[in-house]
C-alpha cells in the first residue's frame, strides 16, 4: 500500500482521489489544506483520516509515502521540493511548475533525494494514446501535428464582471497556455521530442494572463500547429498527418476515438477501451514507479516536462507573459 496525501481543495483533487480508489495499492490518510475548517471539511467529504494545515508536519510525518499536489501553479516547486527532501514522492498537477529554473530545481531535488517526481498529465498514459504510439508508423512520413483544445472557463464570466479569480491571475501562474495550452504541448514533446523553433502569439487579458492562445512549432521536416483558449469553445479534433495517412482523435486531452484514415479511402478504428477513470492511469504509473523503485517515468519522464516548460517559457517571452515566479 502507498499511503498518500493531497494538497489541494477543489474538483480535480476530489476526481484524483476518485480515479485512485479503484487502485488496490493506494491508501487515502490524509488531506491538506490552508486552515483548518476546510481541510476538515473535506477530509471528511473524501474519506481521509488526517488533516495538515502546516506543510512542515505533512512533509515530516511517517505516515504519509507520496502527496498529489494540486494546488495553484505558483505553489507547486516550493511545496514539492520541500516534500521531496523530507523523502516523500511527488504527482504534480500539470503544469509541473511556473517556469523551467522551477522544474529544474524540483528535478534536482528528486534525483537529489531518490523519489519519485511525476507530472500528472493523464493524457499521454491513456489507453488511446498508446494506441498512437502504436500505431503511428501506419501513415509513413509524419509532416504535422494539430491539436487544439479551447474550454470557456467557468470563471471567465465572472472575470467579465471585474472579479478576478485564480484562473486569471498571474499571481499563481495561470492562463490559457500554461492550464490548457499544455494538453496540446506534452503529447506532441512525447511523441516527437523537442522542436527547432517556435512562433508563438496570444490574445492577453487586462489582468496579465493570455486568454486565448496558438503556436506553430518546427521541427524541420514536420510542422505542429497548437490552439487553446480559456475564453471559447472548440469542437475541431485533433490530427497527426502523415505522408500515407491522417490519425484522427476525437479530443487531445482525453481521446475516447481514435482512427487511421488513409490515402486510399481506408478508415481503421484503433481505440482501445478505457476501462477506468481517466486518472487512474496516471496514478498507477506513480504507484508502480514507486513499488518497482524506479524514479522515473519513460512516459511523462522528467525530460518531457521539461521540454515542455521550455517550450511554454518561450511562448510565454515571445508574448510578453510573465509572472511574479520569473522574477
Amino acid at each position: 500500500m502507498i499511503k498518500f496525501a493531497t494538497i489541494g481543495t477543489n474538483w480535480i483533487t476530489e476526481e484524483f482521489i476518485k480515479a485512485a480508489k479503484e487502485i488496490p495499492d493506494f491508501s487515502l490518510k490524509a488531506v491538506y489544506s490552508r486552515t483548518e475548517e476546510k481541510a476538515k471539511q473535506f477530509a471528511a467529504k473524501v474519506g481521509a483520516a488526517q488533516t495538515f494545515t502546516s506543510l512542515e508536519e505533512l512533509a515530516n510525518s511517517e505516515d504519509i509515502d507520496a502527496v498529489y499536489i494540486a494546488s495553484p501553479n505558483s505553489f507547486h516547486a516550493e511545496q514539492a521540493i520541500l516534500l521531496m527532501n523530507h523523502g516523500k514522492h511527488v504527482l504534480c498537477e500539470k503544469p509541473l511548475a511556473s517556469n523551467t529554473a522551477e522544474v529544474q530545481a524540483m528535478i534536482e531535488a528528486a534525483k537529489q533525494n531518490s523519489v519519485v517526481l511525476m507530472e500528472a498529465m493523464k493524457t499521454t498514459l491513456l489507453p488511446n494514446f498508446q494506441a498512437i504510439r502504436n500505431h503511428i508508423h501506419k501513415i509513413g512520413k509524419v509532416r504535422r501535428y494539430f491539436a487544439s483544445y479551447c474550454q470557456y472557463s467557468s470563471r471567465y464570466d465572472a472575470y467579465k464582471q471585474g472579479i478576478v479569480l485564480n484562473a486569471f491571475n498571474p499571481a499563481f501562474s495561470n492562463g490559457a497556455l500554461m492550464d490548457i495550452g499544455v494538453y496540446c504541448l506534452y503529447p506532441m514533446v512525447v511523441l516527437f521530442g523537442k522542436p527547432l523553433r517556435i512562433k508563438a502569439s496570444s490574445m492577453m487579458l487586462e489582468s496579465g494572463v493570455d486568454g486565448e492562445g496558438s503556436i506553430i512549432l518546427d521541427y524541420g521536416d514536420m510542422d505542429a500547429v497548437v490552439m487553446y483558449s480559456k475564453i471559447t469553445n472548440s469542437y475541431v479534433p485533433a490530427e497527426i498527418q502523415g505522408e500515407e495517412g491522417s490519425i484522427i482523435l476525437d479530443t487531445i486531452h482525453t481521446p475516447q476515438k481514435v482512427e487511421i484514415r488513409y490515402r486510399d479511402g481506408r478508415i481503421e478504428d484503433i481505440t482501445e477501451a478505457q476501462l477506468h477513470h481517466p486518472m487512474y492511469y496516471e496514478t498507477k504509473e506513480f504507484i508502480e514507479l514507486i513499488q518497482n523503485e524506479k524514479r522515473e517515468s519513460e512516459i511523462n519522464s522528467h525530460y518531457h516536462s521539461l521540454t515542455t516548460i521550455e517550450i511554454i517559457e518561450a511562448a510565454r517571452k515571445q508574448t510578453g507573459i510573465v509572472f511574479p515566479a520569473d522574477k
